[in-house]
């Protein structure tokens, strides 16, 4: 995603810092959270929704269901699993509504 953003930073998992933000072309910000180790939002939860007002703000979130009452109702969800036990194979699944089309019709 910081990639496709413009961004080039390295970019590094928020799992013991919660989040990070990178920079990214036209103004864009990559606010990256990573909920792996809460049981609840919180402050970080609060702070979330305020980021998605921001209509600068792309905002990934691993781990939403710590959050789930301030993720939108219209988002992109994005599943990653082994498909392969042993295999570095990965299946990638993502579930979006119609308004997101343009977005995946850009990748194919």
């Amino acid at each position: 995603m910081a990639k496709g953003l413009g961004s080039e930073s390295i970019i590094t998992s928020p799992t013991f810092t919660v989040s990070r933000i990178y920079k990214c072309r036209d103004g864009l910000s990559l606010h990256h959270y990573d909920f792996y180790r809460l049981h609840e939002g919180g402050m970080v939860g609060r702070e979330l929704d305020e980021v998605m007002q921001d209509t600068k703000a792309v905002v990934a979130v691993e781990w939403g269901d710590v959050v789930s009452d301030v993720i939108p109702a219209e988002h992109i969800e994005v599943s990653i699993e082994r498909s392969i036990k042993g295999e570095d194979i990965r299946k990638i699944t993502a579930n979006y509504p119609d308004k997101f089309n343009y977005i995946f019709e850009a990748i194919v």
